[in-house]
């Protein structure tokens, strides 16, 4: 009888290994350091972030509020590069704001970010008489509009009692003097005045080259270039280099009565009216 020929079966040839896996885990790295980039270009020299911490430019921004504020248009200094990086004195592709402007500015001592008004120039003369304000002797006219009204919450808490007053429907509202401004290139805004203080009077400043005038909308409720410069309150009269950016528009706004364990209030505390509005 013939022997049966038996042959065992060839061993499979090892696989190549598979190389998807850490080539898709290379782009999706590489797409994380470009985000990076693209995020701190943005940031540096196109638009950045601000919150409004306090109620110093009332009736315009109030706490709450998430402004977009625009880099380029005064150029670009160490104040407005991130982590306030030291580049050196000045600033490249200068631009000087324009009075009425509102400006996100860092403190000229401890390097706080501030934001405020741009009152007077270079070479202005700015002074506060019974509370008016004139520029170069010119008196801004002053022009007293509707109450500024708006319901107490937890952002906005009308600490002043003489102004807490109830809406018609039973809402606490706080209920503020309101005025508007215009400047003599004609740039007009509303501004808040409660009466007598001491910074309603303010003898003649001449603002000095490369420096600022700055104030805020609310006047009797504002440490502005009216005070001297003293970390956590006036800023006194602010570097030109100093400047961070322009406030542009309002990107989101909240009255603080959200909650992180209530989703829903995360929409009811929101200030739709508000969002997308321009400074």
């Amino acid at each position: 009888m013939s022997e049966i020929e038996t042959t065992a079966p060839a061993s499979a040839t090892p696989a190549e290994p598979s190389t998807p896996a850490k080539k898709q885990e290379g782009s999706f790295l590489w797409f994380l350091v470009k985000l990076v980039l693209v995020v701190l270009i943005f940031r540096s020299f196109v638009f950045s972030t601000f919150s409004i911490p306090s109620e110093s430019m009332l009736p315009r921004l109030m706490v709450g509020d998430y402004l977009f504020t625009a880099k380029w248009p005064y150029g670009y200094s160490r104040a407005s590069l991130p982590l306030d990086i030291d580049i050196g004195a000045g600033r490249i592709f200068s631009s000087l704001p324009e009075r009425g402007d509102v400006v996100v500015f860092k403190h000229p001592i401890d390097r706080t970010d501030y934001i405020k008004r741009v009152i007077g120039l270079p070479g202005d003369t700015i002074q506060m008489t019974d509370g008016v304000l004139s520029i170069n002797g010119e008196t801004v006219t002053k022009e007293r509009i509707a109450d500024f009204v708006h319901p107490i919450t937890p952002y906005n808490a009308c600490r002043i009692e003489a102004f807490r007053k109830t809406a018609a429907d039973g809402t606490p509202v706080c209920d503020y003097p309101r005025f508007r401004e215009t400047l003599p290139g004609g740039k007009s805004y509303e501004v808040l005045d409660f009466g007598q203080t001491e910074q309603d009077n303010t003898a003649p400043v001449i603002v000095p080259a490369g420096m600022l005038f700055m104030m805020g909308d609310n006047r009797d409720n504002s440490m502005d270039s009216r005070f001297d410069a003293v970390p956590g309150e006036g800023v006194g009269l602010v570097p030109l280099e100093n400047v961070v950016s322009r406030a542009s528009f309002i990107a989101f706004s909240t009255d603080g009565d959200a909650s992180w364990f209530n989703p829903i209030s995360w929409f009811t505390a929101a200030r739709w009216d508000r969002i997308g509005d321009g400074i």
